[in-house]
């Protein structure tokens, strides 16, 4: 039986899962996506089909998690995605070729959505049921954590000059590290018999409706400028070569703004802080689109790293504590449209790269998309959580 001593060890487990799942198994792909293009075969289109690879194993992953109400299963769940994140990371140095890269970011994105969408919420359950603020802000600090971890460690490789795929089983290496304290120290959830007898009413179909559309539009902004700052960096004759330190700038700005986001929901309320969070990532979007200052450049990529994260945490929060009983459940099935935009963007920015030259495009797109989402903050504002009763 885990005692309330073990707080600090559980919340480690959710970081380093995240860490593991989404910083490297998902985000390591960004920074080592320039050297990849350098040093193989890989092209523009072909690095944003092997995103929108990695999204569809994540889009599926989130399915899975919407089919299956047992605790217990989503667990296992949650350990086998471990296992996938550390294989599919060791698998891409192994090979060059298009299908088996395609597919190893399939499963990639699979461990992902073991990592932030189950571990989520079976931590989110385990501090609602241990007595703790159901705030996921410490426990996201390992997606800005994982960020910095990864470029941190593409800097540090190429110093050392790795080629691209020893760089991969480098980042394996670290991830069999990280997957040590994610296995042992999350505990499982207790039986569905100890859960609370009378649960809430769940939200309307109106306002999850309108939840499900905003994340979406929040997907594909967060999407673009994920796949393609580090390529869009290396673009800048100022910053060629330091694209690894700009995403490290993103880990940097998104590690602690997980706690900032938190403190600001609670002194402005959860919509209000997210269309602040919002807003600043329409700036962090614009601002590359509009100038090839490298100046501009590092400011729009803190940006990025400071309000996507917010967007993430508060969301997936709102939206697991309204299903208590099963958040990872709840959060998949809103992750769905997320999963859906990341499919769609990052192949459609690579065609729209390769044909322009320039990744503008892609991110005016993710612009508008995201204004469209604020658009949707607000209805959500004036729209009941909970349907009527009469």
């Amino acid at each position: 039986m885990w005692r309330s001593t073990d707080t600090r060890k559980v919340l480690l487990a959710g970081i380093c899962s995240l860490i593991l799942t989404v910083g490297l198994a998902r985000f390591a792909y960004t920074p080592l996506l320039p050297v990849m293009r350098s040093e193989t075969w890989l092209t523009e289109v072909a690095g944003g089909w092997l995103a929108t690879f990695n999204y569809m194993g994540y889009m599926s992953g989130a399915l899975l998690a919407t089919s299956i109400s047992s605790l217990h299963t989503k667990y296992q769940l949650y350990r086998a995605g471990l296992v996938l994140g550390v294989l599919s990371i060791f698998g891409m140095a192994m090979t060059q070729d298009m299908l088996l890269w395609s597919l190893l970011r399939y499963l990639a994105g699979l461990s992902s959505a073991a990592g932030l969408l189950i571990g989520s919420g079976l931590m989110l359950n385990w501090l609602m049921r241990n007595g703790h603020r159901p705030e996921l802000g410490i426990h996201f600090s390992g997606l800005g954590g994982g960020i910095l971890v990864s470029g941190l460690v593409a800097v540090l490789m190429a110093a050392v000059h790795l080629d691209w795929a020893q760089q991969w089983v480098a980042l394996g290496l670290l991830s069999v590290l990280l997957f040590i304290p994610a296995w042992l120290w999350l505990p499982e959830p207790a039986p569905a018999n100890k859960q609370q007898a009378t649960p809430p009413a769940p939200p309307s179909r109106q306002w999850l409706a309108l939840m499900i559309a905003m994340y979406f539009c929040a997907g594909v902004g967060f999407v673009v400028s994920g796949t393609f700052t580090v390529a869009m960096v290396e673009k800048i004759p100022t910053l060629n070569g330091l694209g690894s330190w700009v995403w490290v700038l993103v880990g940097v700005a998104a590690t602690p703004a997980c706690f900032v986001w938190d403190h600001v929901s609670r002194r402005i309320g959860d919509m209000p802080a997210l269309q602040l969070a919002f807003a600043g990532q329409i700036v962090a979007i614009l601002l590359p689109a509009l100038s090839m200052n490298a100046a501009v450049a590092v400011f729009s990529a803190a940006l990025y790293g400071a309000t996507f994260i917010g967007i993430v945490s508060l969301t997936l929060t709102i939206i697991g504590r309204h299903y208590p009983a099963n958040p990872a459940k709840a959060m998949a099935r809103l992750t769905l449209s997320y999963g859906v935009a990341q499919i769609i963007a990052p192949a459609a920015t690579g065609y729209i790269a390769a044909m322009t030259g320039s990744y503008q495009g892609g991110l005016l797109m993710a612009a508008a998309l995201m204004l469209v989402g604020m658009g949707l903050l607000w209805k959500l504002h004036t729209t009941p959580t909970h349907s009527p009763t009469f």
